[in-house]
């Protein structure tokens, strides 16, 4: 139901917010640095990421709708949880950091928005307040969003970091992933599958959790092998919801886009991504799943280090799409080819994930 509704409103408010923004004359502002072909694209509608989230926390109420008649419902939380509070938090607050940068962009019609330091001050804010809600306000059996451990596939046991240091790592794991979103979103449709295939993995590594969860006791007393996690049901909910709203934004905003996510919409992907490596458990494993993001911005470490360094670039230009087109390749070449490098990666931590659980129930 959360997905169905995503997509649903995804794919027909984003039209009204081409033709909003547009009135607006909220254009996207394209550098001239980069690559020639994108001066094309000047005047594209940009801040479209408020239409994916807009449908994503309206899905959340209407899956909540839906639970109250699931005949297992006494296992999953009817009304808000903690758990939705900080990934849709994050998902929102993020967004609103991103669209206060599109808004300066707009208004000062070229690429300068808030400045970097600006940007990731206010990530760390955001990250900090979630950081303390997810690991300071605990449900009834003592469970928290997240965890003092830094995980893996589960909690690492001696890996123990504290509440500070966890809150530390939460904010990191948020603003990385946040910028590594932002980094990737640069050819039309690029971020927003990418996206899809990420969430669509946290979908499925939700439900797995709920389905074989420490909180269900039937299941519990049955089997010593479970998932201690908050509300998985929710976080495969909320996953869901957030990549079947993409999808619904991509018949948009695939090439040739009639409009741009912004960073409103590539920040609050990437907290959200964070957000759901954090509250399953899987942060290390999260470097996996989102390979895509990580090399991309791995890359423009390497590039940014090298040039200041020894003054040479590694690459054409970063981010790593870019020294594709400088190279020759066609923009539909490049966000398919990596959208494929996107899907290996999640199936790779797919694979992963399922292995753990056999070899411990082999």
């Amino acid at each position: 139901m959360a997905a169905a509704v995503a997509f649903v409103i995804s794919l027909f408010i984003t039209p009204v917010a081409i033709r909003v923004f547009t009135a607006l004359k909220a254009g996207q502002p394209i550098r001239s640095i980069g690559p020639a072909t994108h001066l094309t694209k000047t005047g594209t509608p940009t801040m479209g990421g408020v239409a994916f989230i807009i449908a994503t926390v309206l899905a959340y109420v209407a899956g909540h709708i839906a639970l109250i008649s699931l005949p297992e419902r006494q296992i999953a939380q009817e009304g808000p949880t903690m758990t939705a509070f900080v990934l849709l938090g994050l998902f929102v607050c993020c967004g609103a950091v991103g669209f206060l940068d599109d808004l300066l962009k707009v208004r000062r019609r070229n690429s300068d928005g808030l400045s970097a330091k600006g940007k990731l001050l206010g990530q760390a804010v955001v990250g900090t307040g979630f950081g303390i809600a997810a690991l300071y306000v605990a449900s009834t059996n003592g469970q928290t969003v997240a965890s003092e451990h830094i995980s893996f596939i589960r909690d690492i046991s001696w890996l123990d970091v504290g509440k500070v240091g966890s809150v530390m790592m939460f904010v990191f794991v948020i603003t990385a992933m946040s910028n590594g979103v932002n980094l990737t979103d640069g050819l039309d449709g690029l971020a927003t599958g990418a996206s899809v295939l990420v969430f669509g993995a946290y979908s499925l590594i939700g439900f797995w959790q709920y389905r074989h969860w420490c909180a269900d006791t039937a299941y519990a007393r049955a089997n010593e092998y479970c998932y201690e996690v908050r509300d998985p049901l929710e976080i495969s909910m909320i996953a869901a919801a957030a990549a079947a709203a993409c999808v619904g934004f991509l018949w948009w905003n695939t090439s040739p886009a009639r409009i741009f996510m912004g960073d409103v919409g590539s920040l609050a992907l990437g907290a959200l991504i964070g957000g759901l490596a954090v509250a399953t458990r899987t942060t290390l494993l999260s470097i996996i799943i989102g390979g895509l993001f990580v090399l991309i911005t791995v890359t423009w470490v390497i590039q940014i280090v090298s040039f200041r360094t020894t003054g040479r670039r590694v690459f054409r230009m970063v981010p790593l799409h870019h020294h594709f087109e400088l190279a020759g390749w066609s923009e539909v070449n490049i966000v398919v080819r990596f959208w494929i490098i996107a899907g290996v990666s999640v199936a790779v931590g797919l694979g992963l994930f399922y292995s753990e659980f056999l070899a411990a129930n082999g």
